[in-house]
């Protein structure tokens, strides 16, 4: 392990790419202390301890604390995860967006520049509603200098700057870092919070609070290695389709058919993709509805706030509807996510082209509908594995009575995300490093030769 790291710093390239990543996420992390411009900093040390909970602790979580500090990266880069949705979904539904997914790399680029004008807009509307939230005196009394249109303007505008420096820092990562950088972000920040939940856990400790015994924590620290080696074992697990090639003819020889050759099929291809989706639409209601909270008293808007008290007070962690439409929500992603990557026509013409076939199974249709039933099957293990680790903190919450902050971080989506991140960027290592002749993680760090001697 530690000469596999080693090796890291012995490949110019690779070296290049992993300073890059930790000093973008270096700035990244200064910035989430940079308050909105007209915020007073003496009332802004009081927020920490008026925070509201629910899902605010998770919208919390994934900007690393931006937003607690009223951070020009409050939002953090989930605008721009709603956007992708959105255009994701509209690809589905849209002809004009589906044919231009499918013209490759020149699609793909104009779908990547409608999603950050759409991510404009998101960030925009959602800034100037987190100005209202804050010139609210009843939540934060002096927080703003000079509350009113001048302050709403500049808290959208530094926002929406912040978010879209987070998304291009992002693509800069993905372009010229190591690893996909908008995960990585998200990744850094759930990170940053772990050593404040551990502090915490150890106040709780000291205190002898009822909420949090040493039994208690035992557990919830196995429960969290056990759902580490969970999602190991889920995000490496594959379904092994053996694969017969053809009788080949190169000149004058004549190839016999093979037989041990296989598609692998992963138990989740979407990844970390469905949790985060599914953590970003549950944040809206909780997300509006505080935010519209300067509407209650309104005689002609009063409604839009009780309409979002109403959704948000069904959709708070740990209740019915709010476990339900969750998991909902994940298997969803996963089965939607799965069939944009994965196209079993596509893959059953191209066994076609190169002369390969599943035995038993003819070619084109029957094909495709044996690799479709076997992609279905799968991908509901796998969407019901991540929906259950991401429910396992509110289950813990509930059950064992764990602090919130505690189980949000030790379970749930913040495990899934930091495991599947970690698992796609060490992977990402491993290439670099077997493309240069250098063993990965998994063996000995040591330079092999051109044979693989």
């Amino acid at each position: 392990m530690i000469d596999a790291v080693a090796n890291i710093f012995r490949i110019p390239d690779l070296r290049k790419r992993v300073i890059f990543t930790l000093s973008i996420l270096a700035v990244l992390a200064v910035g989430r202390y940079l308050p909105v411009p007209g915020i007073d900093p003496t009332t802004l040390e009081s927020r920490s301890q008026n925070m509201p909970g629910g899902l605010f602790n998770l919208m919390d979580l994934f900007s690393g604390g931006a937003f607690e500090y009223a951070s020009i990266f409050a939002l953090g880069i989930m605008p721009y995860i709603s956007a992708s949705i959105i255009l994701q979904l509209l690809t589905v539904s849209s002809p004009y967006l589906e044919e231009l997914s499918k013209k490759g790399e020149e699609g793909r680029k104009k779908i990547n520049q409608y999603t950050r004008y759409l991510t404009v807009g998101i960030t925009a509307f959602q800034a100037f509603m987190f100005s209202f939230y804050l010139e609210n005196p009843a939540s934060w009394p002096g927080l703003v200098y000079s509350p009113g249109w001048g302050f709403r303007i500049m808290c959208m505008i530094s926002m929406t700057a912040g978010t879209m420096f987070i998304m291009w820092m992002g693509e800069l990562i993905t372009e010229h870092g190591i690893g996909n950088g908008i995960s990585l972000i998200i990744f850094a920040n759930i990170v940053a919070q772990l050593p404040r939940a551990v502090n915490e856990g150890y106040v709780y400790l000291a205190m002898e609070e009822p909420s949090f015994t040493p039994l208690k924590a035992l557990v919830t620290f196995a429960v969290m290695i056990i759902v580490i080696a969970g999602i190991v074992i889920i995000q490496y697990g594959q379904r092994r389709v053996p694969i017969k090639r053809g009788r080949m003819v190169r000149g004058a020889r004549m190839y016999g058919a093979q037989t041990n050759t296989y598609l692998p099929l992963r138990i989740n291809t979407a990844g970390v993709i469905p949790v985060i989706f599914a953590a970003a639409i549950l944040m809206l209601p909780n997300f509006f509805e505080n935010f519209a909270t300067p509407l209650k008293t309104s005689d002609n808007f009063g409604f839009i706030y009780e309409f979002f008290y109403w959704l948000s007070a069904q959709m708070m962690p740990g209740y019915f509807f709010y476990t339900v439409f969750y998991v909902s929500l994940i298997i969803f992603f996963c089965y939607f996510y799965t069939a944009i990557t994965f196209n079993p026509k596509d893959v059953a013409e191209n066994l076609q082209k190169y002369g390969s076939t599943i035995p038993g199974y003819s070619h084109g249709k029957r094909t495709e509908e044996y690799l479709n039933r076997i992609l279905n099957r799968i991908t509901l293990a796998g969407a019901i594995f991540l929906a259950a680790v991401a429910v396992l903190p509110d289950l813990m919450q509930r059950f064992m009575q764990i602090p919130p902050n505690i189980a949000s971080l030790l379970g749930g989506t913040s495990i899934i995300i930091v495991v599947g991140v970690a698992l796609d960027t060490v992977n990402q290592v491993e290439n670099h490093l077997r493309v240069r002749n250098y063993d990965g993680f998994r063996s000995r760090g040591r330079v092999r030769g051109r044979s693989g001697m």
